[in-house]
């Protein structure tokens, strides 16, 4: 695996006058690259969701279907902390492609063969092997960030790349629409966006380039002049172990393991409304697949918004500090589920507009612990960091919002589910106020050292 990703070594430095320029360009070049890509990796996460409808109607229990569900929560918690750490040893470009291409053949598999969907089992297994893949997308993305772009201008550019996700997962509703419709046939909700992301496996191959180094260029931190405190001149020469990565720059980390444990929360609420909307909205509220197809659309895209001012408002009114926004944010992801749980049926407005808050909300709290996780590690670290709060987050959250969130609805009703997520909104907020006082703290004692 790891020869297989082998990064291209260095190349002989470009004469100073083609460094600016070549910067410029491939600093696009790569953005648009991960863009696209994760935001294809997208279109083949949560096809699955769309579908249990469909499985629902063919007999299968909501619990049955929470249980196949998490076969992509708990490979891609594990598969983005341990292909993080072998993402940071290998060729973004070349780990990210190839991720992608896998995940769409196994979407197209699950649509096109009938025993892909006849019982729980091969169900869960394909799943499982979709969600390893999936942890393909983030990590190398990861890299490629903090190899491309500094300290002082991350936080941006990662806002505006974070929204690729909900650019790619926007667009599953009204390509299972589209699917339904060509093809009269359900099982396009999984083969029509495998097509779609075996083609963007491709262009992640032809737009990505794994670092600078790699194509001639100087280091970021010497092309911008903007070194980190976790800078380390040495370190784009010495390679470092899988252990080093964990112990010396993971696991030693506090404040990381502050925001990977609330990060469970986070995506608890954030799957647990999502996966099921489609579910919820048919059953409860009386949605056609048409108008569930657009809240979920809706859900998504109304995060775009929302991760661009989450990152802003940390940036320029909290001077950096993540948790602050992350707990207002949280807060109003609490108001908007109740308000989503109590309307009754018949005023789909009010449905719609809750989940474009929650969207535009949840997705804030999500980014910027990702960002906090990149910027506490040194570059090498990265992709390891960022598995670490993915980890917690997917298989402390994500699996709770598939099994959890399911048998609870079986045996005590959509108001058990809420009363769920009610506890994972609370549970984020008191948590992350914890990471707030922890930053506080690292930020104060940064500027007394400085």
């Amino acid at each position: 695996m790891i020869n297989l990703f082998k990064p291209v070594p260095d190349k002989k430095s470009l004469p100073k006058k083609e460094v600016d320029t070549t910067y410029k360009k491939l600093r696009l070049q790569v953005f648009l690259g991960i863009f696209i890509g994760y935001a294809g990796y997208y279109l083949v996460r949560k096809n699955f969701s769309l579908a249990m409808p469909d499985l629902v109607a063919e007999g299968f229990s909501k619990g049955q279907l929470g249980l196949a569900l998490s076969g992509v929560s708990i490979a891609y918690g594990l598969s983005k902390f341990l292909m993080g750490n072998v993402s940071d040893r290998s060729d973004a470009r070349k780990f990210m492609a190839i991720g992608l291409l896998l995940s769409g053949i196994t979407m197209i598999v699950m649509g096109t063969f009938p025993f892909a969907t006849s019982s729980i089992p091969i169900m869960f297994a394909l799943l499982l092997l979709n969600g390893w893949f999936q942890g393909m997308g983030w990590p190398p993305s990861g890299r490629v960030m903090v190899h491309w772009f500094s300290l002082k201008e991350r936080g941006t550019k990662m806002s505006l790349w974070n929204i690729a996700h909900n650019i790619g997962g926007g667009l599953i509703g009204p390509l299972a629409i589209l699917g339904v419709a060509w093809f009269n046939d359900w099982h396009a909700k999984f083969y029509l966006p495998g097509m779609i992301a075996v083609f963007i496996a491709f262009l992640i191959y032809f737009l990505v380039r794994d670092r600078p180094r790699a194509v001639g260029l100087p280091p970021i931190e010497v092309y911008k002049n903007d070194y980190p405190d976790t800078y380390d001149k040495t370190e784009v020469d010495k390679k470092v172990s899988a252990k080093e990565i964990f112990f010396e720059h993971v696991f030693n980390n506090k404040l990381l393991w502050f925001i990977a444990i609330a990060n469970a929360f986070v995506y608890l609420v954030r799957y647990g409304v999502l996966d099921w909307a489609p579910t919820y909205l048919s059953e409860v509220k009386q949605f056609s697949l048409e108008e569930t197809g657009w809240a979920y659309f809706l859900y998504e895209w109304a995060g775009i918004p929302g991760t661009i001012l989450a990152g802003y408002v940390s940036d320029k009114w909290f001077r950096g500090k993540r948790a602050p926004v992350s707990i207002i944010y949280m807060i109003l992801v609490l108001v908007f589920v109740v308000i989503y749980w109590k309307n009754p049926a018949g005023n789909p407005m009010i449905d719609n507009l809750s989940l474009i808050a929650i969207g535009f909300l949840i997705y804030g709290p999500v980014m910027l612990i990702g960002v906090q996780a990149l910027d506490l590690v040194q570059k090498k670290a990265a992709g390891t960091a960022a598995g670490f709060t993915g980890l917690f987050g997917y298989l402390g959250g994500a699996v709770a919002a598939n099994i959890a969130m399911g048998y609870i609805v079986d045996y005590f009703g959509w108001n058990g589910g809420f009363y769920l997520l009610i506890f994972a909104c609370v549970m984020s907020i008191i948590l992350i106020s914890f990471s707030w006082r922890h930053e506080n703290n690292h930020y104060t004692n940064n500027l007394s050292s400085n």
